[in-house]
């Protein structure tokens, strides 16, 4: 890993897209993003990120169907991906999990812990295959 990890966000909704590049930004993270999967392919095609926030409700070819494509791909098969989403119901973990997402973070993200969350998934060594949830709401803040 990186000095200074860079991380894909890809969110159509451009309060979430600040939000988490705020957030990720002000712990030292490099930010790219992207408000669907063209423009994150495109990404894609000029820098590998370390990790993928992924949001699961895209415009056009939804998150998990861009998750599944780049697992396919050898070039970029080895990136971890993180479900970032509003669905937190009995099925959703296992439906990401499923597509090739290494766990999922809940929206609305808790900016307290939210950079400690995406910390713990880059610490996880590539051939960790271990899903994990995090699932932390944010309360107000």
């Amino acid at each position: 890993m990186s000095a200074q990890p860079l991380i894909l966000v890809v969110e159509d909704n451009e309060v979430n897209q600040l939000l988490t590049a705020s957030v990720l930004e002000r712990e030292g993270f490099i930010v790219d993003l992207a408000g669907d999967s063209t423009q994150a392919m495109e990404r894609l095609r000029e820098r590998t990120p370390e990790l993928i926030l992924m949001d699961v409700q895209l415009p056009g070819m939804d998150g998990l169907a861009l998750t599944r494509r780049l697992k396919a791909n050898p070039a970029t098969a080895q990136i971890t991906i993180v479900a970032l989403t509003a669905h937190a119901m009995t099925g959703d973990r296992e439906q990401t999990l499923a597509a090739g997402c290494a766990g999922y973070i809940s929206k609305p993200i808790d900016t307290r812990s939210f950079a400690g969350q995406v910390r713990e998934f880059l610490s996880r060594p590539a051939q960790d295959a271990r899903p994990a949830r995090t699932d932390a709401k944010l309360n107000g803040t």
